[in-house]
């Protein structure tokens, strides 16, 4: 098949976010090569890429790791953009935030060196992360956080909350790629993702779907740590990254956030549209009397500015999220 739109690149295709670029870029025409983090002992199952519609014709899937950054040159050679989704991560803090870290960046800055010398790319799309952005000793936010917020990482490591190590890494890494971008010039801009959540196509159910669905599947425990999150549909976060590798002249940073939702309104909503898990949820008194984690939501202007438009709302993630655990079997 003809390659209307040319050869993209995407890192890390077999994760939740990964795998609905792939699947949104293959729709849109664009032929892909994409990155597995395979080891002899460990082959991953792709075939959730591979039936996907046009994959036959214009998905390449090859071996790469972030912890071998000249791995990645196979996979961007002849590419017009590389979306850098990949990240190592380790929310269980077994990890030292320094290795982490360092893995982060070295693998960041050996794709975007890659990318410099094919002569090919044109643009890389980062993705980072809300906890690049709200993280911080200024826990009083009265609005939406701008591009211009930035999470303090002397802040994360003082508190040794869960996850800080991801939250250090993501935040250093998107610093650094901006500014190889600026030092080299090389095309880079980054999207911050809040919460990702919907239907998913990988085989494994995604973290964050699980914990906004906690309620759904019983777990009250996540509670305390999401009474208030900024959350995005992962179809338009797909959407988004394919948008900003378009656009004639994005700048920086663009924050992608559709709505911020309180565990108080997703319970009623599913209680509403799901009788089935009603007796999972709790009452509107539990909410009250647990104290938990509210984040500012973060500021979608500049990417609505720049001519963006979400499709998505709440419902329809919450819709899209159970529809497609039940067709899972995971509900």
């Amino acid at each position: 098949m003809e390659e209307s739109k040319g050869r993209v690149c995407v890192t890390g295709g077999t994760g939740f976010i990964g795998s609905w670029i792939i699947k949104k870029l293959l729709e849109d025409g664009y032929s892909v090569n994409t990155t597995v983090r395979s080891t002899p002992e460990h082959k991953k199952d792709v075939s959730f890429l591979t039936n996907l519609p046009g994959s036959s014709q214009r998905l390449r899937i090859l071996s790469a790791n972030l912890s071998e950054p000249s791995s990645f040159n196979a996979a961007i050679e002849g590419c017009i953009g590389v979306f850098h989704v990949a990240t190592p991560y380790d929310f269980e803090d077994k990890e030292s935030e320094q290795v982490l870290t360092q893995r982060s960046i070295d693998g960041a800055l050996g794709i975007l060196k890659a990318c410099l010398n094919s002569k090919t790319v044109k643009r890389v799309v980062y993705t980072s992360s809300a906890s690049a952005v709200v993280s911080s000793n200024n826990q009083e936010h009265n609005e939406a956080l701008d591009e211009s917020v930035w999470s303090d990482v002397d802040f994360i490591r003082a508190s040794k909350a869960p996850a800080s190590s991801y939250a250090v890494s993501k935040t250093l890494t998107e610093k650094a790629v901006l500014k190889f971008g600026e030092e080299n010039g090389l095309e880079v801009v980054t999207i911050v993702p809040t919460f990702v959540f919907g239907p998913f196509i990988c085989p494994k159910l995604p973290g964050s779907v699980s914990a906004s669905l906690s309620m759904v599947f019983g777990e009250k425990t996540l509670f305390g740590l999401m009474l208030e999150i900024p959350m995005v549909h992962v179809d338009d976060l797909a959407r988004a990254h394919i948008f900003l590798l378009e656009h004639p002249n994005p700048i920086g940073r663009y924050n992608c956030s559709c709505c911020l939702v309180t565990a108080e309104r997703m319970s009623q909503i599913v209680a509403t549209k799901y009788p089935e898990f009603r007796g999972r949820i709790p009452s509107l008194n539990w909410f009250k009397q647990i104290e938990g984690t509210r984040m500012p939501n973060l500021s979608s202007k500049k990417l609505i500015d720049a001519g963006f438009v979400y499709k998505y709302g709440l419902e329809e993630m919450v819709d899209d999220a159970i529809q497609c655990c039940k067709n899972k079997g995971y509900l």
